[in-house]
């Protein structure tokens, strides 16, 4: 902190020493003889008073919240117009205020007014061009001694440009780029930062020869997001990267959240979606920094990206909640989460109502996002009773607690099964919306928020099926389908955690305006563009693998699993939609439930079902609960006769 202090100390002495140099310089230059000895003998009154002005004035324009050696343009523009600020300040003081009426004549005069604001302009900039140049410049001395990897950059300019500049400035190290690869015809012959683009994309096998033939050997390949778009065709990079056994690593980040760009090895699901729905940053900033968030299930794989997105947007204290000892250990001990002063672990079951209450009640969150559940399909199907306890009770627990707690909102994790639901988990994640939208019924703005989220399934979180063709694709094969007709919505991890943290900021912020009903929404979704068909999507992975289905590697339909349908549906027919004022990429729909007593009936008759192990009893309350359960017989039924007939 005190070399922080220091530094910008340093740079304030700087610019007032400059500022008084260009005046001094300015009438040196322009004034000779009495002109010169008359000016020079009033700068002890005059110069000081201006001097301080000019220190308010660079303040005002940031001149002091960007370090020299990440100078740049916008900063070079700020130093021009807070010297014109000082230039208009003289013109002002001399032409209206000061010489006329003490000097009778004019002190500065209009030529060296243009003459102090070149003058102070370089003064200013300059030495900031150059130490940046000098920092540059010795960057590019220690990557060349350095063991750097010769490395092909592939992307379009502005990504690249990135790229380099976190190079240079060792943010992402051991590369030494040798050569770029552009998707652009105007960029290919030019240079970015000294390195040259010798080709497109497609000349990738005739760049890498080349370059081997004279003594400078490719040996990694780095693709930017615009070389991994739908429209770049990324299956053909990854088959010639392949071929000429190269790795081939992404650009995981272009400066998100106020990192720099950051590197990982290519994954297969980076390249079957949509593009990522972009998120307001500024907007979660704002809304999660100094906050107090507890994340139940924090461990899992959406839960702990929850945790590192509110921890990136400035939360002072994450609360991980988790009933699985090597889960809680697992994010604990993630990059960027391991050692946070924020961030602490607790080892409970949501299931344990007590414990749950004495937790929360404890670490007086502001936020409860609520993450644990029970989701394998299957699993549920068999072990009907567990779904119940933690998906529907432990949710209850979640929600009391949370009041008890007195939090500003609770954003509970449900899924797009839960409409017209057909499984365990459909019908456990409904009947969770439905006490979480009865709960909000009628609170005032002032007490606490209770919503809800939907994901569609979400690539690389433990289950999703893109793992397990991952899996079976390593192996050679098969790759299992249940149907060959199956479509799904998809979301990455990131896009579900950023989607969690929106709907608590809107429930926080825009819901709770007076007249807000119109905004008061109970659900949220995602934009997930169309649903993904599954063997599309299996034989699409197979392709970028570098195989072709049906010939190296088998595509095998096994049959609907219990409780799978065709389709998904993200909003029941009888829900009212909100328009999201303001919110791109996200849907919401309005509460259409609020009989607290009727609910208390149902989770009685649960409770009583769970302690006879009677399933029966347990789906007529479902059926009750949720009429569009009762019909899960024909769906499944209808969804089995198509797995046959496919």
């Amino acid at each position: 902190m005190r070399r922080q202090i220091l530094k910008t100390a340093t740079i304030i002495v700087h610019d007032l020493v400059a500022t008084a140099l260009a005046v001094l310089l300015t009438f040196v230059i322009r004034f000779d003889g009495p002109l010169l000895a008359e000016r020079l003998a009033h700068l002890p009154v005059l110069l000081p008073p201006f001097v301080a002005c000019a220190g308010l004035v660079y303040r005002a324009f940031g001149l002091y919240r960007t370090k020299w050696r990440f100078a740049s343009l916008p900063d070079l523009a700020n130093i021009v117009r807070a010297v014109a600020v000082l230039t208009l300040l003289l013109l002002v003081l001399d032409y209206v205020l000061v010489s006329p009426v003490a000097f009778g004549i004019y002190f500065f005069g209009k030529i060296a007014i243009g003459l102090y604001f070149v003058l102070q302009v370089f003064l200013l900039g300059g030495p900031r061009l150059a130490f940046r140049y000098l920092k540059y410049s010795r960057s590019r001395q220690s990557a060349a001694r350095a063991a750097s990897t010769p490395t092909l950059l592939i992307g379009r300019g502005h990504d690249i440009e990135v790229v380099l500049r976190a190079i240079e400035s060792g943010a992402v190290r051991k590369l030494d780029p040798k050569g770029i690869l552009s998707p652009r015809a105007e960029e290919q012959g030019q240079t970015m930062r000294g390195v040259p683009v010798l080709g497109a994309v497609s000349d990738l096998d005739e760049v890498v020869a080349g370059m081997a033939a004279r003594g400078m050997p490719i040996r990694r390949l780095v693709a930017t997001p615009s070389a991994l778009a739908p429209e770049a065709e990324p299956e053909a990079l990854i088959a010639k990267a392949r071929r000429l056994g190269l790795p081939l690593a992404r650009v995981t980040s272009l400066g998100d959240a106020g990192r720099g760009a950051e590197l990982a090895p290519i994954e297969i699901e980076d390249l079957l979606l949509r593009p990522t729905v972009a998120i307001d940053k500024p907007r979660l900033e704002h809304f999660l920094t100094g906050q107090r968030i507890v994340v139940t299930g924090g461990g899992g794989s959406i839960g702990s990206e929850i945790c590192a997105r509110a921890v990136a947007f400035g939360a002072s204290a994450v609360l991980v909640l988790e009933s699985s000892e090597p889960a809680l250990h697992g994010v604990l001990s993630r990059p960027g989460l391991s050692g946070h002063p924020a961030v602490s672990g607790v080892i409970a079951d949501i299931r344990d109502r007590d414990r749950l209450f004495r937790v929360l009640k404890d670490f007086r969150p502001d936020y409860v996002f609520h993450a644990a559940a029970l989701k394998q399909v299957p699993y549920l199907e068999r072990d009907w009773s567990e779904g119940i306890k933690t998906n529907v009770f432990g949710s209850v627990n979640v929600a009391d607690a949370t009041l008890a707690a007195e939090a500003k909102a609770l954003v509970m994790i449900s899924t797009d099964k839960a409409i017209e639901p057909v499984s365990q988990l459909g019908v456990t994640k409904r009947f969770a919306e439905m006490y979480a939208q009865a709960l909000d019924a009628g609170r005032t703005n002032d007490e606490t928020r209770l919503v809800a989220v939907r994901f569609g399934n979400v690539l690389g979180s433990v289950g999703s099926v893109v793992p397990v063709f991952k899996a079976q694709i390593a192996r050679g094969g098969p790759v299992t389908l249940t149907h060959p007709d199956m479509v799904r919505y998809f979301m990455t991890v990131r896009e579900a955690a950023d989607l969690v943290l929106t709907a608590a900021s809107h429930a926080d912020r825009e819901a709770r305006a007076p007249g807000a009903g119109d905004q008061r929404a109970a659900v949220y979704v995602l934009k997930m563009g169309q649903p993904v068909r599954i063997r599309d999507l299996a034989e699409r992975m197979i392709r970028l693998a570098g195989f072709e289905p049906g010939e190296d590697i088998d595509v095998v339909v096994t049959g609907a699993r219990p409780g799978e349908r065709l389709n998904e549906i993200l909003f029941a027919r009888d829900e009212p939609m909100v328009n999201l004022a303001g919110i791109d990429g996200v849907m919401a729909a309005k509460p259409v439930f609020a009989d607290r007593a009727q609910l208390a009936a149902w989770l009685d008759r649960l409770a009583a079902a769970l302690a006879a192990d009677d399933r029966t009893a347990a789906d007529r309350v479902f059926g009750e609960a949720i009429p569009d359960f009762l019909l899960r017989s024909e769906a499944v039924g209808e969804t089995a006769r198509l797995s046959r007939a496919g």
